[in-house]
């Protein structure tokens, strides 16, 4: 995966023990780790900004069908990505090593098939969507492509400079564009938190989303109309130079 690729925010969601936090924790495992400030400043992002939703599914008989069910999280969930805005979007079909699935291409297929058929209902561009069985316990299929899934041949998704087709997890994370910013539009920046940091004043965090921040500009603040200058603006904690 390049290294120097621009920085970009994914929001993860999925129904309860679908396997979310033991994905991260085992694609941290195997990236090699991340500080802890890092991981403090991702905390604070939410699907409102992000450009990629990770939906986490699992594969296990009767667990999927409860989570996709009327009664279930995930149709709610893909529906709230889709309103906030997510058009691209990474759906992990977890715990594809469970005694009830046994890495099965064809309850791999059904689960896509079932998916895919929601997704269209509610305006989902399916090009943007990569399907990627995986299981998140023993890494398969996370950073290196599993000899457990042999039958995994890839899949094609409609990115901004062309097709990609992306086997793993993290190939597919390598994929995701950053949002569309608008820089010729008036200055839209949502906050995330505010610290007041003794000796320096106000800092403001959040990600721009049109427009462009410049240091010793005004801004204001709604709804209650305040407004502020900009001394000084920084990013994953290096001071930007320059205007």
């Amino acid at each position: 995966m390049d290294k120097e690729k621009t920085g970009i925010e994914i929001v993860i969601i999925g129904d309860v023990y679908s396997g979310k936090s033991t994905l991260i924790e085992q694609l941290i495992y195997k990236c090699g780790g991340v500080d802890k400030r890092t991981i403090e400043k991702c905390e604070k992002l939410s699907a409102t900004t992000a450009d990629c939703v990770v939906l986490m599914v699992s594969a296990c008989i009767g667990e999927f069908e409860n989570s996709i069910s009327e009664n279930g999280q995930t149709r709610q969930q893909i529906l709230f990505a889709y309103m906030f805005g997510a058009k691209q979007m990474i759906i992990a079909v977890n715990k594809m090593d469970a005694n009830t699935v046994s890495y099965s291409e064809n309850r791999f297929n059904q689960i896509q098939i079932e998916l895919s058929t929601y997704l269209k209902q509610i305006g989902y561009p399916l090009e943007n969507v990569a399907f990627v069985p995986i299981s998140a316990w023993n890494g398969d299929n996370l950073v290196t492509i599993s000899n457990k899934m042999v039958w995994v041949t890839g899949w094609i998704v409609e990115r901004q400079e062309g097709n990609v087709i992306c086997k793993t997890f993290l190939e597919a994370l390598d994929t995701i564009a950053q949002r569309q910013q608008f820089m010729n539009k008036p200055l839209r920046l949502p906050l995330q938190d505010v610290y007041k940091v003794r000796g320096i004043g106000t800092v403001a965090m959040g990600r721009i989303e049109t427009g462009v921040l410049k240091r010793n500009m005004t801004v204001s603040f709604s709804p209650l109309n305040l407004t502020a200058t900009v001394r000084s603006i920084e990013m994953c904690y290096e001071t930007l130079e320059g205007n």
